[in-house]
Order: structure tokens, then C-alpha cells, then sequence
């Protein structure tokens, strides 16, 4: 039977090993564009230090929240005095080693300052909800990237089934030239040529496959993970209709976009926070009213009291004589006895209390507070050209994903046009070549012009999808499909 130690930690091993496998993809999961994002802004590290910021804004906010409460604050001394000195609670001087305690309560309180602590909580306020706004925009942008990436996948996938298909025709080909070759009714240059362009194909085959390799390995990176190995996504059916259009104008997008974006959001956030660093630099021209009071008790070594009091003795001689011949006595008493006072008598009868109204009036602080007032100033400039610039920026990508989207658009259907004649032409082509009417040479020239059209096809598919996607996202649409 296992001890409860050993099955305890057969537990916490087992739950550390499912949530390390369950943090990584499972080999030969298909991954969708959903999960690709989610993965990557649970794990990427610029968003993570992007929180810890966000968290220091939090501080930040309830630190200034906070200083609107009094402080109170406690004290406490022992020390040794060596020679001779003016005891604090005697008022005597003291020659001999004397032992001090003290012990206090102080609480101050600003009453007004010129509302510089409440500006401050607004200020802080705006710098932590411009943090949050941050946090969205970087979550935006990686988003972005990962649905770039996952379709040059696609866009890579289908690249290599281009050229694995042309590869494919190729080679069949080869096979029936080299059988006429072998027949004597081609000449050997014929297959010569034929199979050069096979080799070519085969070449353009392993560079896609190794752009493909390229992509997988990029979105794992993005995605921050160990390895590609094993890691695959889901290849959605991406429709191209004819009569695709983009349905809102660059304007209707923009006026979108610049009211939901985080980033437009962030900027016009932080001009709102400059205006009030503005008000707490101007509070530091204002009188300031404070409130103190202080309670606090002392013991000394020095402390005496009367412990016996002088009695009297009767009279003796003190050694002077009256004019008559007789001495002079004087009466004697004892020497009185003294206790010092203990520490409960000492903290008791030694107690101080204290408490005032304090009004500071700045005067002259060498042009201190001009110069942080003028500061101010401009950062609420700077903030609100970061805003304009933020906008324009916004304008600037909108309409040139909307220039490009639209360009690929009809690329796309220009080129499709050119493919259906290009695939005719070549098939005509193929049929002219294996009766022997063109040659080798005429054959691969129309080949080629096939696959760079195939490939001029691709490439303004996957422009337009993406473009799109970014047109939609300017939106407020989901990156999906």
C-alpha cells in the first residue's frame, strides 16, 4: 500500500504533465486560425510584459487613491549617554551614563493642496485604462500576424500542390518520350529537354516545400512554441466568387475603426491624462493647509525622587564664634534618600500630546513649479499629435488595404481569365506535342507560362483574403473563416 507522501506526489507529477502536454499542440492536431490566436496571446511574451505594466498602473492608481488617508506613523529609542549632557526629562545636567527611551504616534494629513491629490488619482486613472487600451492594441496586432502567417500557409500548401501537379505531368511526359526515344520516333534531344524541365519542376517542388516548412516554423514562433514538429492547421475552404466586392467604403471603414480601435482609444485616453499632469503641476502654485498631531512618552535614567525625606538631627557647632566669646550652633538634619522612578510612573507622568494647523504658501521655488507647469504643456501637445498621428496612420492603412484588396481583386479576375485561356492553350499545346507537331522547347515554353500564371492566380488570391481580413478586423469582425 502506498504511503500518502508517495500518492500525494504521484498526483501533483501527473497534474504537472498534463498541464505541460495540454500548454503545447498535441502531434498531428490540426490547428484552426481560432485557436492559433488564442494560443498566442495566452503565451506570448510582449503581451505578458504588456500586464505587468498594466499591473504597475494599477499600483500606481491605488497608491494616489491611498494618499488621500492621514498617515500615522510609530517611534521608538534607546540610547546611552556618556558624559556630561542636559537630560530631556530633568532638565538637569547629567555626568554620569544615562539610559533614554522614547516612544511616539505622529499622524499628518493634507487638507488642501491645491487639489494636486485628486488630479493625481484622475491622472493615474487614465494612464491605467491607456495601459488596458494598450494591452487590446498589441493583442490586435499579434492577431494580425498570426492570421498572416496561417495563410501563408494556405497560400504555401497550395503552391506546393501546384507544383507537385506539374511535377506530376512532367514526369508522365518523360515516361512516354522516352518510350518514343526508345522506339526511334523522337529524337534524343527531345527527351533531353523534357526531362530538364522535370528537373526544373522537381526544383520548384522542394522550394515549396521548404517555403512551406518555412511558414509552419514561422507561425510556431509566433505562437512561441518549442518546436514545429508535428504541428499542422486547418486548411478552410477559401471560396473566390466572381463577383467578390468590398461591400464599405474606405471612409465607412475608417469611421469604424478610429471609434473601436484600442490604439485610437489609448491615444485619446493619454491627451486626457496630459490635461490632468497639467492641473497637478498647476496645484503646486496653491497654499497648502495640513493637519498633525503627535502622542508619545519617554523614560530616563536620570530621573529621581524623593525616597526619604531630611529629619532633624539638633543643633551643632558650625565653627564660627559670636563676639562674646560663645560658639554658634546650627541645627543638622539627615541626608535625604532619592529612588529613580520607575518605568510605568516615568512613561505615565512624562506623556506629550500635540497637535497644530500648518499653512505652506510657496513664494519662490527657483521657477520650479513654471518649469513643470510648462513641461505639462508640452506633453498635452505631444499626446494630442500622437492622437492625429494615430489617426492618420489608422486612414493611411485602411485605404491601403482597401487599394490592395481592391487590386488583387481584379488581378485575381483577370488572371483567372488568363489561366482558363492559358490551360486551353496549353492543352492544345500537349496535344500538338505528343503527335509531334511543336517541339520540346515550344511544349515547356507554354508549360511555364501555365505555372506563372497558376502562380500569379495564387498570389492574388491569398493578397485579397488577407486584405480583407484586415479590412474586416478595421471593423470590429472576428479574424476567422
Amino acid at each position: 500500500m502506498q504511503k500518502p507522501k508517495t500518492i500525494l506526489l504521484t498526483i501533483f507529477v501527473f497534474v504537472f504533465l498534463f498541464n505541460s502536454y495540454a500548454q503545447e499542440p498535441a502531434a498531428g492536431k490540426a490547428w484552426t486560425l481560432e485557436q492559433c490566436i488564442d494560443y498566442a496571446l495566452k503565451n506570448n511574451i510582449s503581451v505578458k510584459q504588456s500586464e505587468l505594466t498594466t499591473q504597475i498602473a494599477k499600483i500606481n492608481l491605488t497608491q494616489s487613491e491611498a494618499n488621500l488617508l492621514p498617515n500615522l506613523n510609530g517611534n521608538a529609542s534607546h540610547s546611552y549617554n556618556f558624559g556630561r549632557t542636559i537630560d530631556r526629562f530633568t532638565n538637569e545636567f547629567a555626568t554620569q551614563q544615562v539610559l533614554s527611551q522614547n516612544v511616539s504616534l505622529s499622524s499628518d494629513v493634507t487638507l488642501f493642496g491645491g487639489l494636486q491629490s485628486y488630479n493625481t488619482i484622475k491622472e493615474n486613472q487614465y494612464n491605467f485604462l491607456a495601459s488596458k487600451y494598450d494591452i487590446d492594441k498589441m493583442k490586435n496586432d499579434i492577431s494580425l500576424s498570426i492570421a498572416g502567417a496561417y495563410l501563408q500557409i494556405l497560400y504555401n500548401i497550395e503552391a506546393l500542390d501546384n507544383a507537385t501537379n506539374q511535377m506530376g505531368i512532367t514526369s508522365a511526359q518523360v515516361d512516354r518520350t522516352q518510350k518514343l526515344v526508345d522506339a526511334g520516333s523522337a529524337a534524343m534531344g527531345a527527351l533531353l529537354d523534357i526531362q530538364a524541365q522535370l528537373a526544373t519542376e522537381e526544383l520548384n517542388v522542394t522550394n515549396a516545400q521548404n517555403n512551406l516548412d518555412i511558414s509552419y516554423l514561422s507561425l510556431a514562433q509566433l505562437l512561441n512554441m518549442k518546436t514545429a514538429e508535428g504541428f499542422t492547421i486547418v486548411k478552410p475552404e477559401i471560396a473566390m466568387a466572381n463577383d467578390a466586392l468590398l461591400t464599405a467604403t474606405p471612409a465607412q471603414i475608417y469611421n469604424t475603426a478610429v471609434n473601436n480601435l484600442p490604439e485610437m482609444k489609448s491615444a485619446d485616453t493619454k491627451v486626457k491624462a496630459s490635461d490632468k499632469a497639467l492641473s497637478v503641476a498647476r496645484g503646486a502654485l496653491s497654499p497648502r493647509l495640513s493637519f498633525s498631531a503627535s502622542y508619545g512618552s519617554g523614560y530616563s535614567g536620570a530621573s529621581q525622587r524623593l525616597s526619604s525625606a531630611p529629619t532633624f538631627q539638633g543643633y551643632s557647632p558650625d565653627g564660627s564664634v559670636t563676639s562674646a566669646g560663645d560658639y554658634v550652633l546650627s541645627p543638622t538634619f539627615s541626608t535625604p534618600e532619592y529612588e529613580k522612578i520607575p518605568y510605568a510612573d516615568q512613561y505615565k507622568n512624562n506623556v506629550n500630546k500635540s497637535f497644530g494647523f500648518f499653512l505652506t504658501v510657496p513664494i519662490f521655488n527657483r521657477f520650479q513649479t513654471k518649469g513643470a507647469i510648462d513641461r505639462a504643456k508640452i506633453q498635452i501637445q505631444s499626446a494630442q499629435l500622437n492622437a492625429e498621428s494615430t489617426k492618420l496612420n489608422i486612414q493611411k492603412n485602411i485605404q491601403q488595404a482597401y487599394a490592395d484588396a481592391n487590386g488583387a481583386l481584379k488581378k485575381y479576375s483577370s488572371t483567372q481569365k488568363a489561366l482558363t485561356a492559358m490551360q486551353e492553350s496549353f492543352k492544345y499545346t500537349e496535344q500538338k506535342y505528343n503527335v509531334g507537331m511543336v517541339n520540346t522547347t515550344d511544349y515547356n515554353t507554354a508549360k511555364n507560362k501555365l505555372i506563372t500564371t497558376q502562380s500569379q492566380l495564387l498570389q492574388a488570391k491569398y493578397e485579397f483574403v488577407f486584405k480583407t481580413k484586415v479590412l474586416d478586423f478595421y471593423q470590429g469582425k472576428p479574424l476567422k473563416f
